[in-house]
């Protein structure tokens, strides 16, 4: 007996791709069986296959080949009577054919009421309607207790995409959500200057919007990164600006992003003589610091 083990994205598409391999042409004709459901991971990863096992079904086979050649019992003219409504085979393709031409015949009838109007037109004219009814009634963007159990929610499962060991914690103080992200495998997630870490607080502020119709205003530290490059910013700006007023002139610093120029903005703000601006657009925007008397 023949059979095929194949691969696919779903299982409808595994066993075309079987009853192609088997030369099968009819449903009928294969015993499936699904070995793997498909499993479709989390941003692209930790993804499944649906697997499955197709069998040629003799049994099947040749009872289709029986009714084909009279096989059934009739008589020829009852035969003949049967090739004339076809049922299978080449006979199954027209029959086929003839049912689309029909299905498309009716369709295209339903498309137009008795005066020769088209209801496709009424049928976009009343969705155009039912979106700005969507819109009009939009839900309220849920209480930002909520928005942090999906936040945290979400971080949890990227770590479990990515196979590192850490958990989540979350705090609101002035209506800002912080997400504190803690365990040594998870500064996989901070990437060069934070990079990779500023990337997830996107993708987090999205999914909360998503699933809450809004979102608050959001910080994330992994494993106390962004602690830690707080404090160096502030002493780095801290003896730049010495050195700026001892010399009178200015500085612009490397490209920064939002969340380093604001460190650097307020640790300025505290200092004397000294002023602070940004410079060009994003990601090479950067912050210039400025002897002011």
């Amino acid at each position: 007996m023949e059979w095929v083990e194949v691969e696919g994205q779903t299982v409808e598409q595994a066993v075309d791709l079987a009853m192609g391999e088997l030369g099968i042409k009819y449903r009928d004709e294969a015993a499936v069986e699904v070995i793997q459901e498909p499993k479709p991971g989390f941003l692209g990863m930790g993804g499944k296959a649906a697997i499955v096992k197709v069998t040629r079904s003799q049994a099947n086979r040749k009872r289709r080949r029986g009714r084909g050649h009279g096989g059934d019992g009739r008589s020829s003219g009852q035969q003949g009577q049967k090739n004339q409504t076809p049922s299978g085979g080449q006979n199954g393709k027209s029959k086929n054919q003839r049912t689309k031409k029909n299905g498309n015949a009716v369709r295209q009838g339903s498309n137009s009421n008795a005066g020769g109007t088209p209801r496709t037109k009424n049928r976009q004219h009343n969705g155009e309607k039912k979106k700005v009814q969507r819109e009009d009634d939009r839900p309220e963007a849920a209480p930002i207790e909520e928005q942090a159990e999906v936040a945290a929610a979400f971080l949890s499962g990227l770590l479990d995409a990515f196979g590192l060991e850490g958990s989540v914690e979350t705090r609101i103080e002035e209506e800002v959500l912080y997400l504190d992200v803690n365990g040594e495998q998870t500064e996989a997630l901070v990437g060069a200057k934070g990079s990779v870490m500023y990337s997830v607080l996107e993708l987090t502020r999205t999914v909360v919007q998503r699933k809450t119709y809004g979102a608050p205003r959001m910080r994330i530290d992994v494993n106390g990164y962004a602690e830690r490059r707080r404090e160096a910013l502030k002493i780095y700006t801290g003896k730049l600006a010495a050195q700026i007023i001892e010399d009178q002139n200015e500085v612009m610093l490397e490209s920064m992003n939002a969340a380093d120029r604001k460190v650097v903005h307020d640790a300025v703000a505290e200092i004397d003589n000294v002023r602070s601006f940004s410079e060009g657009e994003d990601p090479r925007r950067a912050v210039v610091i400025a002897y002011e008397a």
